[in-house]
């Protein structure tokens, strides 16, 4: 048999999870960038901003894998 096709809610967040941590998955790769202009705070900014997208984004995968 084949398995059940996920319901359009659980195909929707697992699309958008995999987006938030494409967004923070670039953001983290480009942080070095600031820290190597002298400009720190917005380093450390982006690098608080690229975890917590990470969180969500992991959050909302995981939530559409048991959809």
């Amino acid at each position: 048999m084949s398995a059940p096709e996920p319901s359009p809610l659980a195909r929707r967040e697992r699309l958008v999870g995999l987006f938030v941590l494409g967004v923070a998955f670039v953001l983290l790769v480009s942080s070095p960038t600031w820290f190597a202009s002298d400009r720190v705070g917005v380093g450390v900014a982006q690098l608080v901003v690229a975890v917590l997208l990470g969180g969500v984004g992991g959050f909302l995968l995981r939530r559409a894998g048991r959809g």
